[in-house]
């Protein structure tokens, strides 16, 4: 399947460079996917719009703040990284993105806040709560964010100190490296006081509170992007959700290369998907099929939402308690097992989030629509508006 039949032409005016300042006052698309009827509303409108009995299923993943702003100090050079997730390769190894890539060969040295500077990128963003930073590929948990390392790792010999440094240790698949970070204190510490707001390239102004980047619920620290189709919800919508009989179910899968990287093969199957990190508790699981079983709707908030549930559903469509990694690859002709209806964002062209969209609701049928939101002057990716997809 050729990529280019995800393509869109969407002017640039219409990409979304701060959120509204009212979370569910963005607009919503609403898609009736069988009888291909598109109707405009508003997000507030939400619980009018389903069924008493409908199962919202929510991404809980939190933010981090994983862009970090560093120096080799050999000679200056300035270097940006960006947190990826913690790995198995050895104690506070980290599989990131740094760049220029070619300034991070094995053995590079990178030092971060020296001197009291916050690095290259001193009126960047910066992250208001300190996250945890993600999940290890390992049944154990990391201690990467958490335990207190103090000064047992030690600092390499004419290396200038810092709170926070870092070697390349090991070069990975399409740009990808791994780096031993050493620290003072707690990881999670260090990033609260180093690390950036990780937004997206499209968005290039400055966002005055982090906490917009956030969903309401974020509560498991991990992504190095928001779930965006969580960000329209306020905790009074979603009061008013409950109140009319709709029912909540949280998940996790932490954003990482896997959702966000660009598909640069000329075909959809010569894609490769990163894995990330995901968790379908056993509650969540125990709820969701008994809610399946009653014959209500499970409508997933959020492409990743969809990722989690499909990755712990059998072949009969019944959701398994899982932990652990998913590379799922969800184009048209996939034939989903745990998902009834979709929330989400308008997607970037040729993306592996607008493919998801088209498997679920036509390839043909999407397309139209985002020409009629172009035309309805919808605003479009991250801080834009939603769709839902019933």
């Amino acid at each position: 399947m050729d990529v280019s039949l995800f393509d869109y032409a969407l002017p640039e005016e219409l990409i979304a460079q701060r959120p509204l300042e009212r979370r569910d006052a963005s607009r919503l698309m609403v898609l009736d996917r069988f009888r291909r009827t598109i109707e405009h509303r508003q997000f507030d409108a939400l619980p009018d719009l389903l069924r008493r009995g409908d199962v919202l299923v929510l991404n809980d993943s939190r933010v981090i703040p994983a862009r970090l702003f560093g120096e080799k100090p050999e000679t200056g050079a300035h270097v940006e990284v960006l947190l990826l997730h913690p790995t198995t390769d050895g104690p506070d190894v980290w599989a990131t993105l740094v760049r220029p890539a070619r300034r991070a060969r094995v053995g590079t040295a990178i030092v971060f806040g020296r001197d009291g500077r916050r690095g290259a990128a001193a009126g960047g963003q910066r992250e208001g709560r300190a996250g945890e930073g993600g999940t290890a590929r390992s049944d154990e948990p990391s201690s990467a964010a958490g335990e207190d390392r103090g000064d047992g790792v030690g600092e390499a010999p004419g290396r200038e100190e810092g709170p926070l440094w870092a070697e390349v240790v090991r070069e990975g698949e399409e740009g990808v490296r791994f780096l031993r970070f050493r620290y003072r204190g707690t990881f999670e510490a260090v990033l609260q006081a180093l690390g950036e707001m990780p937004l997206p390239p499209y968005i290039r102004e400055r966002l005055d509170d982090p906490e917009r980047y956030q969903t309401v619920f974020a509560r498991e620290p991990g992504s190095v992007a928001a779930p965006t189709a969580g960000l329209h919800f306020t905790p009074e919508l979603i009061d008013r959700l409950r109140a009319a009989g709709i029912e909540t179910v949280f998940v996790t899968l932490h954003v990482g290369l896997g959702t966000f990287r660009p598909v640069t093969a000329a075909s959809v199957e010569a894609h490769r998907m990163h894995s990330e990190f995901f968790r379908v508790s056993p509650e969540a699981a125990e709820a969701l099929n008994r809610f399946r079983n009653e014959g209500r709707r499970i409508i997933a908030v959020g492409t990743t939402a969809v990722r989690a549930l499909e990755s712990a559903a059998d072949e009969g469509g019944r959701l398994r308690a899982r932990e652990g990694w998913t590379d799922l690859f969800i184009v048209p002709g996939y034939r989903f097992r745990a998902v009834d209806g979709l929330i989400t964002n308008f997607h970037l062209p040729r993306s592996t989030l607008l493919m998801l969209v088209a498997a679920f609701a036509g390839r043909a049928f999407i397309l139209e629509a985002y020409q009629e939101a172009i035309r309805k002057r919808y605003r479009f990716y991250s801080f834009g508006d939603a769709m839902l997809i019933l």
